[in-house]
């Protein structure tokens, strides 16, 4: 007999070799009935791979995120059956579970797949489902695996399995269709009851542009077709609050490939908008003590050798640009913190001048391959609202904490409500990829975990996440369709300071080393408005917007009085703006409405005679009419306030 420990701390005895499901069914059909995994010690596994000896045991549902991951993979192969079914002979990539859903990679030889032909494989993955196959598991040698894939030649499985060690390799199969794949899956793809494949696009095999370009084909599926009907009116209110379609309505940012993919210009009222964005962080950091500074955007190739970020992101750079002076390369930065330590050692410190808080907005570059470029959430080139923290190893925690506050206060001023603090460690296994000693990481690791726990702050445990120098907290925040994005990062860094030798002198006279840490609340000015145009469908709240009043002057008989009020609006600091074409107040209107602009004045000859506006308000309509002062007043404080998009 062996224990089984449930998450309520419940212990029970069963028979060695019993399977999640079993257990499952000991307790009720029901709950059997909506198992598709298990955890056991902490590992997903196949709910029908045997247990044999004492564990801990949870088993997981569709309500748990690993619950939906392994149905999604699961989803994947049955698309790849279907597709082996309708297209023989086409040869197959890899197909994991992603965030919502799943894709595969296929090579379709000379042949193509279009939209069109989504509706086709979707029929044939919902008749393969109701056969109701079971997923099988079967470890193989490396011989015979290599065999299998060598008479389908699929050259992209043999590729795989070159790369995998003798006695670790796994095959499941379904119905007609066997694949590579370590799991887990789900018991049988009856469980799968809505399917949606959601579109097609190219992906170069092993994300290598010199590799073949793939046939990706994304999908999801859902255990009932509510929750899919659900999913694709999310889409479609998605679909309209994309950042990339408002940008170019609104008239903030475009593209130019004479310019370069991925290097955003930002239009008048973007800028507008952006600047806003900085002058309210400005405030706030000068107001908790940082120091601003500016920084190039080049620098020596050698800066960042010994940052360190040139042996982990060099291939990710832009390449050493060199100059008429032999042995001298520079290269657009990647990062900015390399530039703050050189700031810092630019004069001595006394632990009396510490904490030294610097900020900057300082542009940066990286090369992002052309298919993973996506409007402004993907850029090669981005604005950091970097800031980075030189301070006593006592005063780490303290610091870290007020810098919680600061990215809190700005989450509230725009109306992030919901997220979760999550703790990126190293991996426990693999320590190779980091940088310096064990005893500063378990240092800082240690003041992340008591400082969020101090916070109060809602956190989730990450391992593999950390920076290569050094453990952080992302912040990531659910926007209003219930979607993650992760914004806001705070690293706390023994290992910088110590490559560029950084120092100050403490109480007993003797050189010591600062701790360093590194935030940045946007993350990048292009990301965060990127995620605040689709959290707010572009409706930004008044202190933000560019233009936040539009004035409608009725006739060429009001034009006077309507660049008189547009006067004392500006005057008041207001951001305005007259719509002096010949068009109907009702055409004048609705354009208002569509260009989000929070509120409308309407002036006739009525208006102009009272010295007052006729007010509406986006979305809303006819606030009836009022003098300048009260208006101005009601906008003010309404700025003032903060007030959340509505």
């Amino acid at each position: 007999m062996i224990n089984i420990t449930f998450p309520d701390g419940n212990v029970r005895q069963y028979e060695d070799g019993v399977t999640a499901l079993d257990i499952a069914k000991s307790i009720s059909e029901g709950l059997a009935r909506k198992v598709l995994a298990a955890k056991v010690n902490d590992q997903v596994m196949d709910a029908t791979r045997p247990i044999t000896k004492d564990a801990t045991l949870q088993l997981l549902t569709w309500v748990d995120t690993d619950g939906k991951a392994t149905m999604w993979h699961s989803s994947a192969h049955l698309m790849a059956e279907a597709l082996e079914a309708l297209y023989p002979g086409v040869k197959f990539g890899i197909g994991p579970a992603i965030e919502n859903g799943f894709y595969y990679d296929i090579d379709l030889g000379d042949r193509a797949i279009s939209d069109e032909d989504l509706e086709k494989i979707e029929n044939k993955m919902k008749e393969l489902a109701k056969q109701n196959n079971s997923y099988d598991r079967k470890e193989v040698s490396k011989a015979d695996a290599l065999q299998y894939f060598n008479d389908k030649e699929d050259q992209y499985k043999l590729e795989l399995i070159r790369d995998l060690e003798d006695g670790k390799i796994t095959f499941y199969s379904q119905g007609n269709f066997t694949d590579l794949c370590r799991g887990p899956h789900i018991p049988s793809t009856g469980f799968i009851k809505a399917i949606k494949l959601t579109s097609i696009a190219g992906a170069y095999w092993r994300g290598n542009e010199k590799n073949k370009m793939l046939t990706r084909i994304y999908g999801i599926t859902f255990p009932n077709q509510k929750e899919l009907d659900e999913y694709l009116a999310l889409i479609e209110e998605a679909k309209k609050r994309d950042h990339r379609k408002l940008g170019k309505e609104l008239e903030l940012f475009t593209f130019s490939e004479n310019v370069g993919l991925g290097l955003p210009l930002w239009l008048p009222k973007g800028a507008m908008l952006r600047d806003r964005l900085v002058q309210f962080l400005q405030k706030a950091q000068i107001d908790s003590g940082y120091l601003p500074v500016v920084t190039p955007h080049i620098g020596n190739k050698k800066l960042y050798v010994t940052s360190g970020h040139y042996e982990k992101y060099g291939k990710d750079s832009f390449q050493p640009i060199e100059t008429p002076e032999e042995g001298e390369e520079f290269m657009l930065k990647p990062m900015n913190c390399p530039h703050h330590c050189e700031i810092y050692k630019a004069s001595p410190k006394s632990y009396k001048d510490l904490p030294v808080r610097f900020a900057e907005f300082g542009t940066v570059y990286r090369y992002e391959q052309h298919g993973e470029l996506h409007g402004l959430t993907r850029v090669r080139g981005f604005t950091q609202d970097d800031a980075h923290l030189f301070c006593r190893p006592d005063q780490v925690k303290e610091e870290f904490i007020k810098v919680i506050d600061l990215v809190l206060h700005v989450f509230k001023s725009l109306s992030f409500t919901e997220y979760v603090a999550q703790i990126s460690l190293r991996d426990q296994e693999d320590r190779s990829k980091y940088i310096g000693s064990e005893e500063n990481w378990n240092l800082a690791e240690q003041a992340i975990i008591e400082s969020a726990a101090e916070k109060g702050l809602n956190t989730v445990i990450e391992y593999g996440e950390a920076a290569f120098y050094g453990p952080k907290l992302d912040f990531m925040v659910k926007d209003a369709l219930g979607r993650k994005w992760q914004l806001g990062t705070i690293q706390v860094d023994y290992n910088l300071p110590e490559r560029f030798e950084l120092e100050y002198i403490g109480a007993d006279n003797q050189k010591h080393r600062p701790v360093m840490i590194h935030r940045a609340p946007f993350g990048s000015l292009e990301r965060f408005i990127a995620v605040l145009i689709e959290h707010c469908a572009g409706k930004f709240p008044l202190w933000l917007t560019p233009t936040q009043v539009k004035i409608l002057p009725i006739s060429d008989k009001s034009l006077d009085y309507a660049r008189k009020v547009g006067e004392l609006l500006k005057k008041a600091e207001i951001r305005a703006e007259i719509d002096e074409r010949g068009e109907k107040i009702g055409k004048k209107i609705r354009e208002a409405e569509l260009a989000k602009i929070p509120y409308m004045l309407v002036i006739g000859e009525k208006e102009a005679a009272d010295e007052k506006v006729a007010v509406r308000r986006q979305a809303k309509g006819d606030l009836g009419t009022m003098d300048i002062p009260s208006f101005i007043e009601m906008i003010q404080e309404e700025v003032d306030q903060r007030k959340p998009f509505e």
